[in-house]
């Protein structure tokens, strides 16, 4: 990573990806993050457009298949600083990238993918959403569109899992609006995209623990950016990013998912 940071410095008309083939992988990068992506251009003005392509996303593989640590890049996301998304189709992979490469703004951009979404057919887009369009920081319910009686908020793979859940037990009375961008907190789109709800229940729902992932910053952002009170959906608290067990695995996702819509 500190190879493909100096080269991405070096040239900045470049496109430069560092890729981990497992999300916990990032964790002996740390320093690299932590002195030079997170802070270099606060301490020395020196610019980087380098992405980290970074798998994440509790399947049942073991802690070290299932986080990137994305609790430690929010953490260290400031002054705009960096950017950081979950995609979750192909078609918004494919603008996010097209945008960090003809951004004015050279800034590092962290990506957070389920590996599952690669055989996930409803996370493909048509070839016009890619010539037409552009990444979407926020992805409205195109279902449940007005008069719900909860809005659940969510990032990456567990949103194919909640709306699964939903069309199977037929709920038609909870949106599911998906955050494509985490940093810089998409303020405007949000604002929009859950005007239409009113002042309905709001919940973030995440696969991590309660200790990790997004929740404890959508909490103080969700407040302080809409004036929004919430409430976090998650796994206990843990030391260990997941389980080893894959029969763990799965009640606990169940019961993740019957909590959301209860």
């Amino acid at each position: 990573m500190g190879f493909e940071y100096g080269y991405s410095v070096a040239a900045p008309d470049a496109l430069v990806l560092w890729e981990a083939q497992f999300g916990d992988f990032v964790n002996g990068a740390q320093v690299v993050i932590d002195q030079f992506l997170a802070s270099g251009m606060d301490k020395w003005d020196q610019r980087s457009g380098l992405v980290l392509l970074l798998p994440h996303g509790f399947e049942g593989q073991g802690p070290e298949h299932s986080s990137a640590r994305l609790e430690r890049f929010l953490q260290n996301a400031a002054e705009d600083n960096m950017r950081i998304v979950v995609p979750s189709t192909a078609g918004q992979y494919f603008h996010m990238l097209r945008l960090q490469a003809n951004h004015p703004e050279r800034r590092p951009l962290i990506v957070m993918t389920p590996k599952s979404l690669l055989r996930t057919k409803e996370s493909f887009s048509p070839t016009s959403e890619l010539y037409d369009g552009g990444f979407r920081p926020v992805i409205p319910d195109a279902v449940v569109t007005g008069g719900a009686r909860r809005v659940i908020l969510c990032t990456g793979k567990v949103y194919y899992d909640l709306t699964r859940y939903r069309a199977k037990h037929e709920i038609d009375d909870v949106a599911v609006v998906r955050m494509e961008l985490l940093y810089p907190f998409p303020a405007e789109s949000l604002h929009s995209t859950l005007g239409p709800y009113g002042e309905t229940d709001l919940v973030w729902v995440q696969e991590e623990p309660a200790n990790m992932g997004a929740w404890r910053f959508m909490s103080r952002y969700l407040f302080v950016e809409t004036g929004r009170t919430s409430r976090g959906i998650y796994r206990r608290e843990s030391a260990s990013p997941a389980t080893g067990n894959a029969k763990t695995h799965v009640r606990e996702q169940r019961e993740l998912v019957e909590k959301a819509f209860a």
